[in-house]
């Protein structure tokens, strides 16, 4: 279908949602109920809010949260999410081809994101809208368009990330080095950051490392305090930052609920932009630190 995403300016608590165009007519719908369109001002069929899960932080990713609003199950086909903060649609489809809403039931939906629009990251209110493709029992599939909610303001904070990691990415490329040296009493290990310069030319940007923060997994020892106000710009050399640290956590949960305990978050400026830049350990280096983590609070205990 052709038609035109409306304008909204989705305010960072706005939790209302307009009527679904293209909603199920009503009357019977074999037995399963019925869904009637909806009036102008009412709630429509399915509210859309956008949400973010633990594991989904730092990986381009996010949850698009659907509910059923009628007293009859739907049959949603598709869903997709489109903001001004990103240059393309954000995009759900079953892999089993449809997926049932039963009534008044939540259910949360992965979607991957696309690139940000960096020039409209900066905007107050972004434009939001969800287009969705469902069916009332018995009834032919409809597209319908409706304004939805990001009340934890999810979409704005990822774009911001997303732009400013490509700006330090033009800078100089940071990871960190996979092999961990853990101290002989096995109660701190050494984790380097491995900032490697661009070539000149381009951007004249610098970056700087403002700080490190810890994680739930992670800490800086007091002995060795992470490095702070680290600056580097392209054509500088290679830099190798050692960073000390010790268990944040030793109860018996700390490694087997960890979702971003391995996600090194950097506070950093480039040009007018500051922010967090997270840098991810790498699958060897994340299993060397869960063993590390293990073993120092064992040995504390």
């Amino acid at each position: 279908m052709s038609r035109g995403w409306r304008s909204l300016a989705a305010g960072l608590g706005f939790a209302a949602t307009l009527p679904l165009v293209g909603a199920c007519d009503s009357g019977g719908t074999g037995g399963g109920g019925s869904v009637s369109e909806p009036s102008s001002g009412s709630p429509g069929p399915i509210y859309v809010e956008v949400n973010q899960s633990r594991d989904q932080y730092g990986k381009q990713a996010i949850m698009l949260q659907l509910t059923n609003t009628t007293d009859a199950p739907l049959t949603v086909t598709a869903a997709r999410l489109r903001s001004t903060l990103f240059d393309g649609d954000i995009s759900w489809e079953p892999l089993e081809g449809s997926l049932e809403l039963p009534p008044r039931q939540p259910k949360s939906l992965p979607a991957a994101l696309p690139g940000a629009a960096c020039e409209a990251s900066g905007t107050a209110s972004p434009e939001l809208n969800a287009r969705i493709t469902y069916a009332a029992t018995g009834k032919e599939p409809v597209d319908g368009i409706t304004e939805a909610s990001d009340p934890f303001n999810v979409l704005a904070r990822n774009a911001g990330e997303l732009c400013l990691a490509a700006e330090a990415a033009a800078v100089a490329s940071m990871v960190l080095d996979p092999a961990l040296e853990v101290a002989a009493d096995g109660r701190t290990a050494v984790v380097r950051l491995v900032m490697t310069p661009a070539t000149p030319g381009g951007s004249a940007k610098s970056l700087t490392i403002e700080s490190i923060d810890g994680t739930t997994l992670l800490a800086e020892t007091p002995s060795d305090p992470w490095p702070r106000n680290v600056t580097i710009a392209p054509g500088d050399a290679t830099r190798v930052l050692a960073l000390h640290m010790r268990p944040a956590r030793c109860d018996p949960h700390a490694v087997a609920e960890d979702k971003v305990g391995t996600l090194l978050p950097l506070r950093v400026t480039v040009g007018e932009r500051q922010g967090l830049v997270k840098i991810a350990a790498s699958n060897e280096l994340r299993g060397r630190i869960y063993d590390f983590v293990t073993v120092a609070c064992a040995t504390a205990g």
